[in-house]
């Protein structure tokens, strides 16, 4: 009997995945020290070498998905800061995402060999991560309660007296991570016209936390588009990005949400597909890969939208974009989120923008190329390690002293305002295109501080 025959209950699980994958990975070990886990623990069992020697033991058959084999599966960020960091060429993502999806089914598949209901998810992914987050009207929902809290001053009172103690871990920490939300801005429209001559013609993804947090941040990138000749054109039949799914697992809502995608900006008029949070901007781009790796629909080829898909910053750099005129002076801390600089190798752009405001002066920040610790929803299913993360990145971008902490992502910006409230500090952190707006508006800071 083989070693693979011996272990029927994890044969399956990574068998999905081309087995060359796992070959390209040499063990030369370079990855190790842009891992930001492996950093933290320095156990090479939560490193990218160490984590795709597990994958592919359990591949061979050598080892038994334990619980704690998936554990360390579990703490990975998927920041994929090991794909920069690899001289091979290593594509991890390609590795760690589609093995998830194969675990979730083999549990499944357990289930229904074994005579019993596959297991449902917990109350946590049913009712919040799948129920609730993916929908941005439910999301404009459940905040409108928060909004007037925070209004009202009703949250520091609960927080003063220990109330949200009383809180689910997990419910507990959605509370801790809201940002300000300020007052509520209205949808944006279907279509915004360009200002000036028109130069391109362009749709924008909203997503669905993103818009329902962080609208404002929509509404600043449509106006910088349409300062620098964009029409803006915002398909109503847009949906959530699907990375809450396909990153824990759930591969069947997430090819749902790519084909609702692919349909909603099936425009052959669109230049551009433009998107200004980088987690989703990431899994946007991957659809290709996705649909390759998992889905069964033969007839799904999102390959024309992906070809289209551009961060705001990529986009804008690649337009020449106006000179904005109206000055800022503040120092400005950027923090690189890591599914723009590595997953989408979008570095330089967002730098290059904000050096473009007059006033601006522009810190570089030891340790850029570590995560957060946002990852997602990592910081709800991870909040150990997110903390320890959190904390570290707060500390590196304290020391230059900043006036504005400035990131590309919606889930980097949530992390960073949590810990740094939770280390006393008032720093505000904000979108590129909400500074570029302010100064093609010559409007005052302080609208947004």
């Amino acid at each position: 009997m083989s070693e693979s025959e011996s272990h029927p209950e994890t044969a399956a699980v990574g068998q999905s995945i081309p087995y060359e994958r796992f070959l390209d990975c040499v063990h030369c070990g370079l990855c190790t020290s842009a891992c930001p886990t492996y950093v933290e623990t320095g156990d090479e069992n939560d490193s990218p070498r160490g984590r795709i020697y597990l994958m592919r033991s359990v591949v061979d058959g050598r080892l038994d998905l334990t619980d704690k084999v998936q554990g360390h599966l579990d703490l990975c960020l998927d920041c994929r800061s090991c794909e920069t960091a690899c001289p091979s060429g290593v594509q991890y993502g390609r590795l760690i995402e589609p093995f998830r999806v194969d675990m979730h089914q083999q549990s499944a598949a357990d289930s229904t060999a074994a005579g019993t209901p596959p297991p449902k998810p917990d109350w946590f992914h049913r009712w919040i991560m799948y129920g609730l987050f993916p929908y941005r009207r439910r999301m404009a929902w459940a905040l409108a309660p928060a909004r007037w809290m925070q209004r009202l001053k009703l949250d520091r009172f609960a927080q003063a007296i220990g109330l949200s103690r009383l809180l689910p871990e997990r419910l507990r920490r959605m509370q801790e991570q809201l940002p300000s939300l300020g007052k509520s801005l209205p949808p944006l429209p279907d279509f915004l016209p360009a200002k000036g001559k028109r130069r391109a013609r362009v749709g924008l993804f909203i997503g669905c936390v993103a818009d329902a947090m962080f609208r404002r941040v929509h509404w600043a990138t449509a106006r910088v588009l349409q300062e620098n000749g964009c029409d803006v054109v915002i398909p109503r039949a847009q949906a959530c990005c699907g990375a809450i799914h396909y990153h824990s697992g759930a591969s069947e809502p997430a090819i749902e949400l790519i084909k609702q995608n692919s349909s909603a900006f099936n425009d052959d008029s669109l230049d551009a597909i433009i998107v200004n949070v980088a987690g989703c901007g990431a899994m946007l781009k991957d659809y290709s890969h996705i649909a390759e790796e998992i889905a069964a629909d033969s007839d799904l080829d999102p390959a024309k939208f992906v070809s289209r898909v551009k961060d705001v910053s990529e986009f804008l750099a690649e337009l020449e974009p106006r000179e904005p005129t109206g000055p800022i002076d503040a120092v400005v801390a950027y923090q690189d989120a890591c599914h723009l600089q590595h997953a989408q190798r979008i570095r330089e752009q967002p730098r290059q923008l904000l050096s473009m405001i007059p006033g601006i002066t522009l810190q570089p920040v030891a340790e850029a190329e570590l995560c957060c610790g946002a990852a997602g929803s990592y910081n709800l299913t991870q909040p150990d390690m997110a903390d320890r993360l959190g904390q570290r990145k707060v500390a590196e971008l304290i020391k230059v002293q900043p006036d504005i902490i400035v990131t590309g992502n919606a889930g980097c910006s949530l992390q960073l305002q949590a810990q740094l409230k939770k280390a006393g500090h008032t720093v505000p952190v904000l979108h590129p295109m909400e500074l570029l707006d302010l100064s093609y508006r010559n409007a005052p800071l302080t609208e947004l501080v």
